[in-house]
């Protein structure tokens, strides 16, 4: 294939990378550990843990989870945790038992938290203690056997008050007595290669429930590579601070700070970037260097007065991904902090990253940069076939760090891939002579709120679920704030007394806040195809 953008990357960039630079995420943290153990690894609440401390807190939850549970290579173990000490102590060693991880969001409802669960078939769950409420209405309905609650001060001793655990959950295990009892037993290392399955990434689909993307350990590695092979000149191991204020369990916030773990780098956890007094004070003096967040973040910072009091003159690049960056969020970025906004482009299935920006460029661009090294791109029009230069057609791409397919969904996955194994995006882009890859439009209806996928079909079926409605069609509009937001169209069951309210209510109950309409229109009847499709696209004139 014929990759005409390497004409492009600055100098140093390879056209390709090593996949197998570690033989795992594991190899790579345990290397970090003993090169830089005396170094800070993270920095939360004030309070700081070196490599070394990590090193020793997860080797001995991976002791606790081998012996206790008889944890075996490629079980699946689901984390729900904010940014705090306990999700890397507790990632760690989940990986160090072999264990598979299946990421979940804090905040899920119990419909969103019973899927993922009984989906992907994990029996453990390490759960902060805020969100047990929900695990409680759910628990029996999953494979969920064994409990360890995560507190806020867990991993650093500090006397955080914390949610009290359900009581519905019934026998529960601490983190911290985890850690108390695995530091005397014996940890049996695991000799994971990159063919192991690493996380579980779970994205929405077209139809039906959400899916569970599986990454291998090799998927991951190839991504660290790739990010890092973009990474500006004045890099410097060991010297960067990064902020985590993207959640850990997002792909995107997760693989940047593994990339900067491998290079013994200082990351401070935010645990509620929404406190943005707290989230300021975190990082006023930390003199840091990198800053990865979403085009809501950077802009809800840039409009802060307090923003004005952070020492941005270490800054060396500031990465956007997730949604697309606005020009006048870059503009006003690079006015508080001396630099444009890079931005990348990637989804759960390819570990994240696809293309980005090079560092060397300092002016905003519209697009998504470059594809990275070792992957191909290509787009194909509506026939399967490549489209020019300047042409539409779907983004498709092959490389490393593209997943191997959907856990137990042999259907989708045809669907998923080309004959000739390119993983369809069902984003609709370009390529320009240069090589830059532009987004403009979705295949699929896909609506991205704030950075976050948010799927119309999973919208319709909760609103139709409530009592009175008969038909629900979704759509995204465009969101000043969230680059867009959820509306929706309803028909009433004649005689029925639905309000907004009541709908915004049942969607608050169902789901995640920012999957919860913020429009609503009440219509007769909604527009459909001869076969009896809503076309979606027709409400968007309404």
């Amino acid at each position: 294939m014929n990759r005409h953008w390497i004409k492009t990357y600055d100098a140093g960039v390879p056209e390709e990378i090593d996949p197998d630079a570690y033989p795992s995420i594991v190899a790579l943290f345990e290397e970090a550990a003993e090169k830089y153990a005396d170094l800070v690894a993270f920095e939360c609440f004030g309070k700081s843990m070196t490599y070394g401390e990590v090193d020793r807190q997860s080797r001995a939850v991976a002791a606790w989870l081998q012996t206790e549970l008889g944890i075996r290579r490629g079980d699946r173990i689901a984390l729900m945790s904010p940014n705090i000490f306990a999700f890397p102590i507790a990632m760690l060693g989940i990986l160090r038992a072999g264990a598979c991880q299946v990421n979940v969001n804090p905040m899920y409802t119990p419909r969103e938290l019973e899927h993922q669960l009984r989906d992907s078939g994990a029996e453990t769950i390490l759960i902060f203690a805020g969100s047990t409420p929900v695990l409680a209405e759910i628990v029996d309905n999953t494979p969920i056997s064994k409990v360890i609650t995560i507190d806020l001060g867990d991993g650093a001793g500090l006397p955080i008050p914390s949610p009290q655990v359900d009581a519905r959950l019934g026998d529960t295990v601490a983190l911290a007595d985890v850690l108390g009892l695995g530091a005397g037993m014996t940890y049996t290392p695991v000799g994971l290669t990159g063919d192991d399955n690493i996380f579980f990434q779970y994205t929405g689909g077209t139809t039906g429930p959400s899916k569970g993307a599986v990454l291998s350990h090799r998927n991951v590695v190839a991504n660290l590579e790739q990010f890092k092979a973009f990474l500006p000149e004045a890099t410097v191991p060991t010297k960067e601070v990064m902020v985590a204020a993207l959640p850990l369990y997002h792909i995107f916030g997760l693989t940047l700070s593994l990339a900067y773990i491998s290079l013994g780098c200082r990351i401070i956890l935010i645990p509620n970037p929404r406190d943005i007094d707290a989230f300021l004070g975190a990082i006023k003096q930390a003199g840091i260097t990198v800053f990865p967040a979403v085009n809501t973040l950077f802009a809800g910072l840039a409009m802060h007065p307090g923003t004005r009091e952070v020492d941005f003159s270490h800054l060396k690049v500031s990465i956007g991904g997730g949604a697309a960056i606005i020009q006048t969020v870059s503009e006003g970025w690079k006015a508080l902090t001396g630099k444009h906004i890079t931005e990348g482009y990637g989804l759960s299935e390819t570990s994240p990253l696809l293309s980005v920006v090079p560092m060397g460029v300092s002016e905003f661009t519209g697009s998504c940069g470059l594809p990275v090294s070792s992957t191909d791109i290509k787009l194909l029009d509506d026939d399967g076939n490549a489209v020019p230069i300047g042409e539409r057609g779907e983004i498709c791409a092959k490389g490393p760090q593209v997943m191997s397919g959907y856990w137990n969904k042999p259907e989708a996955n045809r669907e998923a891939f080309t004959p000739d194994g390119y993983f369809r995006t069902g984003d609709i882009g370009t390529f320009d002579e240069a090589g830059y890859l532009r987004i403009v439009d979705r295949k699929k209806d896909m609506i991205i709120v704030s950075g976050f996928n948010v799927f119309p079909n999973e919208i319709e079926a909760v609103v139709t679920a409530l009592d009175g409605v008969a038909e629900c069609a979704c759509i995204g509009i465009p969101h000043e704030k969230t680059g867009e937001a959820i509306s929706i169209f309803v028909v009433k069951k004649p005689g029925a007394e639905v309000t907004d309210d009541a709908i915004i209510a049942h969607c608050r109950k169902e789901m995640t806040a920012y999957k919860t309409p913020r429009k609503i229109t009440w219509l007769d009847e909604l527009p459909k195809s001869g076969v009896g499709k809503i076309l979606r696209r027709e409400l968007r004139d309404v």
